[in-house]
């Protein structure tokens, strides 16, 4: 009995285990819509360039509507005999509208076909990832304008360092978000060519109009070289690198989410809808949705390092090896998605304990900083002097267990008589922050001000 997907070549069905290794359409039929959208820019295409009559694309057109309605309410078939979206669209096609659903294969090959399916649907990934970090970055700025004012501690190596405000700290992710944005949209400006028209890999004699179905399908341009266009996924990788470090980014605000919400810390509380109880102990609160963000991140990571492997050997043009692209692709999406959505509703329900972070922000002699400035600002002492000095005035508040600005000014003028009461009016935590008006700085009115600044440029997004 003849292949009916091959015709007169193959004569034999293939093994049960080939059939197997080979099939595609559970992973490719979430292409659904993009290889519909393709095909009816290429039957659009192909009717104006005299190639096949206007009868039959109209009936290509219609019997594609109606296989993406059937889609779109569960009445479609999928089949794994037929292997993949495209060979499942035709089959139904010929069903709908008879031989003329074989006039719409012409001048293409399933080559062309997945490339452009998936810089299509990568494509539309991006414009949804970068609507979620929108609003991710919308719920940072919402809760920065809220706490410009409010104290913590700012850390480096997890110890105390310096206070900053609550709202300085959230605005860092908001830049992060920005660049994760960038690097999006940088992708998505070198994916958006069509492959549409390569065929298998060199082209084809049939006088097709490439940048017609481009156009239709709102890519910038076809694709120069046939063989690139077939056999790449640079485009892929390129947007789950962005994907990866965009999910980093996640899962560094998702450690310090788990961090601050431990009785140890207990800097921030976050409500039933985003912790989870224990099934033997009554009291727990757990982080649960901050611990699974950060473990999505390894799928993200992992999809581009799948891939990378995968396309590390292939020689020009198409390999079956490429057909694992798209699995642990959309997977990886799908994690980034589900973890950004996440990050926004944590971050819109937390709950900071300002006196906590208040006072966890003056341990650890957080000002002492602001003492050296001090030093080299009043008594213009070189800042290595300074210090020097601080370093001395701290040891003395540690042996006497006190506060930096607890320290009797008598003690500190015994390490430096030059010290006047002056210096205690830099030693609080509110103090400190105030100070540090630098471009970028943590003072109140800087976070305030930038906050602004970033409600705007969102809001100027959405118009």
């Amino acid at each position: 009995m003849s292949n009916k997907m091959w015709g007169g070549r193959f004569s034999e069905r293939p093994d049960e285990i080939m059939e197997e290794i080979n099939v595609s359409i559970d992973v490719d039929r979430h292409l659904f819509a993009q290889d519909i959208a393709a095909s009816k820019a290429h039957a659009a295409m192909l009717a104006s360039q005299g190639i096949i009559t206007n009868s039959d694309a109209k009936n290509i057109g219609k019997g594609l509507d109606t296989i993406l309605s059937e889609i779109g309410k569960g009445d479609f078939e999928f089949k794994r005999a037929l292997e993949d979206i495209h060979m499942n669209v035709e089959s139904r096609l010929s069903e709908l509208i008879g031989p003329a659903a074989g006039r719409l294969h012409t001048a293409r090959s399933r080559n062309d076909q997945v490339a452009t399916d998936f810089r299509l649907y990568v494509r539309d990934i991006i414009d949804e990832t970068d609507a979620a970090l929108a609003a991710f970055q919308a719920a940072l700025v919402n809760r920065a304008l809220e706490h410009a004012a409010t104290v913590m501690p700012g850390f480096t190596h997890l110890q105390t360092a310096q206070p900053v405000t609550f709202g300085h700290h959230l605005l860092a992710y908001v830049e992060m978000a920005a660049r994760d944005r960038g690097r999006f949209q940088d992708a998505r400006k070198r994916l958006n060519e069509s492959p549409l028209g390569a065929a298998a890999l060199a082209g084809t004699s049939f006088p097709i109009d490439r940048h017609a179905t481009a156009k239709a399908l709102l890519f910038d341009r076809p694709m120069a070289n046939s063989l690139d266009a077939v056999s790449d996924r640079d485009f892929v990788l390129e947007t789950l690198s962005a994907a990866s470090i965009c999910a980093v980014h996640m899962s560094r605000f998702a450690e310090e989410i788990v961090i601050w919400t431990s009785p140890l810390v207990g800097l921030i509380r976050l409500s039933d809808k985003f912790t989870t109880g224990s099934s033997i102990m009554p009291q727990k609160r757990n982080p649960d949705a901050a611990e699974l963000v950060r473990a999505k991140t390894g799928r993200v990571i992992g999809a581009l390092n799948g891939l990378l492997i995968v396309m590390k050997g292939l020689p020009l043009a198409y390999q079956k090896d490429m057909q694992e692209d798209k699995q642990g692709a959309m997977e990886g999406f799908a994690a980034l998605s589900l973890a950004i959505r996440a990050m926004t509703g944590m971050v819109r329900d937390l709950v900071p304990d300002e006196a906590k972070m208040k006072a966890a922000a003056g341990e650890g002699y957080a000002t002492a900083t602001d003492l050296a400035d001090w030093l080299v600002r009043t008594l213009k002492m070189p800042f290595r002097d300074a210090h020097h000095v601080t370093g001395r005035i701290v040891a003395k508040a540690a042996e006497g267990g006190v506060a930096l600005h607890e320290l009797p000014l008598k003690e500190m003028q015994a390490i430096e008589p030059k010290i006047t009461k002056e210096v205690l009016g830099v030693l609080s935590v509110e103090s400190s922050v105030k100070s540090r008006t630098s471009f970028g700085g943590t003072a109140p009115k800087n976070v305030a001000a930038q906050a602004k600044v970033w409600v705007k440029r969102l809001e100027k997004e959405r118009k």
